[in-house]
């Protein structure tokens, strides 16, 4: 199908890499006008250019998501170009790799320091309550508008590692679940996706573990991790308004990973 958001405004965060990049393309491709935000503008930059090489228009902000201020300024900077905010898909994280940068932010709670739980917190949960916020304010004041946040299966069943991840995924589910209850009545769904495992740059380092058909079995009844694209697919039919009757959806991608949990 084509066209499936023509003309939608919609707020991408985590545009630079991963699943938010994907979207970029995807919902371009879909006749969507995309604002593409993140922290790092070189990948910005690189995905508005294949934004413009498939034909779509938008632009890039680079803002950090845990600053409530910086999620103000994107609606006021989306607004003065556009007019209004159709559809937010909040994809910004930090996961596996922000281990990498930051030691000791993906280790079990009794190796947690505060402040690493704090970090971890902010990125993940408290960005997304402030993008929520932001996007949500302007979408009551049009009486309208399509909120779709990515989680993880991670925030749906225990792990034995990355528990402050785990914690904040789970917020993010049940944020989701909580805001669909309370604005649809003024025509604001909220939907989520739990990827499972995914061939992007935040699991680049463990994604070795699918190179044996044996272990990747084992990981997923599918033998294989997901792609970025099938992630999207699924953020782009939850905002889209095939999806109309969706409100408080939980939309897991996993393979399977989680139906033997």
């Amino acid at each position: 199908m084509v066209d499936r958001v023509k003309d939608k405004i919609t707020v991408i965060t985590g545009a630079g890499t991963g699943i938010g990049r994907a979207c970029m393309s995807m919902f371009a491709r879909e006749g969507a006008t995309v604002v593409g935000v993140s922290r790092t503008q070189k990948n910005l930059d690189e995905a508005l250019v294949e934004v413009h090489a498939l034909g779509g228009r938008g632009m890039v902000l680079a803002k950090d998501l845990s600053q409530p201020e910086s999620c103000d300024e994107i609606v006021a900077a989306t607004v003065a170009a556009y007019g209004r905010i159709d559809i937010l898909v909040h994809s910004a994280s930090v996961g596996w790799s922000w281990n990498e940068r930051s030691p000791g932010s993906m280790h079990p709670l009794d190796d947690t320091t505060p402040d690493k739980w704090r970090e971890v917190i902010g990125l993940n949960l408290d960005a997304c309550a402030f993008i929520n916020r932001a996007c949500l304010r302007q979408m009551l004041k049009q009486g309208k508008g399509s909120i779709v946040n990515v989680a993880s299966i991670s925030g749906l069943f225990g792990m034995p590692t990355a528990h402050t991840y785990c914690a904040a995924k789970g917020g993010v589910i049940n944020l989701t679940r909580a805001l669909a209850t309370t604005y649809a009545k003024d025509g604001v769904r909220t939907n989520c996706v739990c990827p499972g495992y995914t061939d992007t740059p935040m699991i680049a380092s463990v994604m070795n573990v699918f190179d044996d058909p044996a272990v990747a079995a084992q990981i997923t009844p599918m033998a294989r991790a997901g792609t970025p694209d099938e992630m999207a697919a699924g953020c782009l039919f939850l905002a889209s308004d095939e999806a109309g009757y969706c409100n408080g959806t939980i939309l897991v991608i996993d393979g399977g990973t989680s139906a033997r949990q």
